[in-house]
C-alpha cells in the first residue's frame, strides 16, 4: 500500500508539473521560441499574486479573477514589444533575449521582495485530506491542482482545434508567410499566444505558492520541470505535456521513498532515459 500511495501522491504532484509545462508547450507549438525565463515568469507572477492577496484580502485561489487578466496583458505587451523582434530562423536571438529576461525578472524580484521565503496562505485548504484506502489520503490541494490541469490542458487543446483562435495558432505555425497572405498578422497571433500562455503562468503561479514557500531563485528549478514534463510527453503535444508530468511526478516520488536525497536525480534520469531512446518523446505532436 506504501508503493500505490506513492504513485498517486506523485500522479497528483504531475498535475503541477503540467501546469508548468503546458504553457512551454503551447509557445513552442506555435512559435517555436523556448522560453529560458518561463520558470522565473511562473515565480514573479506567484509574487503578483502575493501582493493582491495583502492588497485585497482575497482567497488565493480566488484572486486568480484578477492575476489572469492582468498576466496576459503582460504577455500581449511582452511579445509584440520584445520578443515579436527577436523571432526568426535563427534561434539564437529569442534564447538570449529571454535568459536576459530570467535574470532580469530574478534581480528585479531580489530588489523588490528580498530573498526571504513568501507564501500564499489558503488555509485548511493547504492541509484537509480524505480517506481513498487505507493508508492512503488524497489531499484536497494537489487534486485541486490536478482536476484544474486537466481542465487547462482540455481547454487549450478545445482551442486549439476546435476555434477560429486556433486554426489561426496551427496555420502560423505551419507556414506564418503564407499565412500572412491570408490575412493573419503573425505578430498579433502570437501575441496572444503568449497572452494565453500567461493566463497558464498565473495558474500555475497561484498553485505553486499555495503548495510551497518560494523566492527569487526558484525560476529555474520550475523551468527544469516543465521542460522535461514537456519533453517526456512529446514537443507540441498538450495531452502529451499532462502524461509527462505526471511520469515525471511518479518518477520523483519513488525515488524520494528509495533515498530522500534522489527525489529530482530520478525525474532527471527518467528524462535523461526518454531522451536518449525517443528523443522526440513518448507521443508524437497530434495533428489538426
Amino acid at each position: 500500500m506504501v508503493w500505490f500511495n506513492i504513485i498517486i501522491q506523485g500522479i497528483l504532484v504531475g498535475g503541477l508539473y503540467a501546469l508548468f509545462a503546458a504553457g512551454l508547450s503551447l509557445i513552442f507549438g506555435v512559435m517555436r521560441l523556448v522560453n529560458i525565463a518561463h520558470g522565473d515568469m511562473i515565480v514573479a507572477v506567484a509574487y503578483l499574486a502575493f501582493v493582491i492577496v495583502k492588497a485585497t484580502g482575497l482567497h488565493p485561489l480566488a484572486s486568480l479573477i484578477l492575476v489572469i487578466p492582468i498576466a496576459m496583458v503582460l504577455g500581449y505587451a511582452l511579445q509584440r514589444g520584445i520578443l515579436n523582434r527577436t523571432l526568426g530562423k535563427d534561434i539564437l536571438p529569442p534564447l538570449l533575449v529571454t535568459f536576459g529576461l530570467s535574470v532580469i525578472i530574478q534581480n528585479g524580484l531580489l530588489q523588490i521582495f528580498t530573498a526571504d521565503n513568501r507564501k500564499l496562505q489558503a488555509g485548511a485548504l493547504e492541509t484537509s485530506s480524505f480517506p481513498l484506502l487505507p493508508g492512503v489520503d488524497i489531499g484536497y490541494l494537489p487534486l485541486l491542482q490536478f482536476i484544474v490541469a486537466i481542465g487547462v490542458i482540455a481547454g487549450l487543446q478545445y482551442l486549439f482545434y476546435k476555434t477560429a483562435l486556433g486554426r489561426a495558432f496551427r496555420a502560423t505555425s505551419d507556414d506564418a508567410e503564407t499565412a500572412l497572405l491570408m490575412g493573419l498578422d503573425k505578430r498579433r497571433v502570437y501575441a496572444w499566444a503568449m497572452a494565453l500562455c500567461f493566463a497558464v503562468i498565473a495558474i500555475a503561479g497561484i498553485f505553486l505558492g499555495v503548495r510551497t514557500n518560494f523566492d527569487p531563485a526558484i525560476g529555474p528549478g520550475r523551468l527544469i520541470f516543465g521542460f522535461e514534463a514537456v519533453i517526456i510527453g512529446g514537443l507540441g503535444n498538450l495531452w502529451g505535456t499532462l502524461i509527462g508530468g505526471v511520469i515525471l511526478g511518479v518518477a520523483q516520488g519513488i525515488g524520494a521513498q528509495i533515498n530522500p536525497g534522489a527525489q529530482e536525480l530520478a525525474g532527471h534520469l527518467v528524462f535523461l532515459m526518454v531522451l536518449a531512446f525517443r528523443p522526440t518523446g513518448l507521443f508524437p505532436r497530434m495533428q489538426g
